[in-house]
């Protein structure tokens, strides 16, 4: 006989699946260039007959080179940050935990800004990101390989780590270009996804989905290990392997992200606290729900900053203004206890 349960699961999953996928077909319709619904599907047609129905050239150039490696750029966004946050919120039992925690983000935003200052392309800046964000990863685990006292000093570390890097991005603004390379900085470290391109997503999607199946793969033990050590040990979980492993793969996660959106605050932490009040604890259940929420949310917010304004307003900033009144309301409403 069939569970009760089975009918709401199925029906769960339909929506995990189906509502990034709504999200993302409404915002294939949205732009400065409107583009109506038939000609999207002629364009997807075209790509594998050739025949694009009589679609203007330009605006199938426009989808395939702009509109949507935005929308996919955004998606990865989303589905990473979410993901990270909502594995430090579980490995660190802190419901402030995020991204950046250990200090990820401002070192990849320094190895952008290094980069821009030193004139490098797309594919150097975002090497640059990438690289620095995982040599701030490995300060931190440096630091609080020192200290037997777990994850309070990792997070500590974490902190040191971030302030070192934000000081030395303020150096950089400090001695670059005021006309040409100060305000590509300051863009940048704002967040945006303008500048998103095909060579921009195929760049990063190898590590970004290594470190996104492991998360996955780890997904049990990380539910355990949120339990505690003493707990996660008696199921036979390597505690102290088991989550520099994830917490690696967390960073690397955002790292890869940071590296194409700059930085982009508030929905790591966000994301995961409503996914936690829709599903509860369990990570299993989290994983899931968070990627399908942060990809829906970071496309809502990418619409706007595209739609409201004649000049696009940096998404970083939207999240933040977003975000912090958000988490206040979760605040108020005591839903931020772990």
């Amino acid at each position: 006989m069939m569970s009760n349960t089975s009918p709401k699961r199925f029906l769960g999953t339909a929506a995990l699946i189906l509502l990034p996928l709504a999200f993302a077909a409404v915002s294939m319709l949205i732009g400065a260039y409107h583009t109506a619904p038939d000609d999207i599907i002629r364009i997807f047609i075209g790509k594998i007959t050739g025949d694009f129905g009589g679609v203007e050239e330009r605006t199938v150039n426009l989808f395939w080179t702009i509109r949507l490696p935005r929308i996919a750029a955004a998606c990865l966004v989303g589905a990473g940050l979410s993901l990270s946050g909502a594995v430090f919120q579980s490995m660190f039992k802190n419901p402030l935990a995020s991204p950046y925690t250990l200090g990820v983000s401002n070192g990849a935003g320094f190895g952008a800004a290094l980069g821009i200052v030193l004139s490098l392309g797309t594919v150097g800046i975002q090497g640059f990101s990438a690289c620095f964000g995982l040599v701030s990863i490995g300060i931190t685990f440096l630091l609080a390989s020192r200290s037997k006292s777990g994850s309070t000093t990792l997070v500590l570390a974490g902190m040191l780590v971030s302030a070192l890097f934000s000081s030395l991005v303020a150096l950089l603004k400090f001695v670059a270009d005021p006309f040409e390379k100060l305000p590509q900085i300051v863009f940048w470290l704002m967040g945006s996804l303008s500048g998103s391109s095909q060579e921009k997503v195929l760049y990063i999607l190898p590590v970004y989905f290594a470190a996104f199946l492991l998360i996955w793969l780890y997904r049990w033990k990380i539910n355990v290990m949120s339990m505690g050590d003493r707990e996660a040990a008696s199921y036979g979980v390597n505690v102290k392997f088991d989550r520099a492993v994830v917490i690696l793969a967390a960073s690397v996660l955002t790292s890869m992200v940071v590296s194409i959106s700059g930085i982009i605050s508030w929905v790591g932490i966000v994301v995961p606290h409503l996914a936690r009040m829709i599903v509860g604890p369990d990570f299993r259940k989290i994983c899931p729900v968070s990627v399908s929420l942060g990809i829906c949310y970071l496309l809502i917010i990418d619409n706007l900053c595209r739609t409201v304004s004649s000049s696009e307003i940096p998404i970083g900033v939207v999240t933040g203004i977003i975000g912090a009144p958000l988490f206040m309301y979760f605040i108020l409403k005591k839903k931020v206890d772990w």
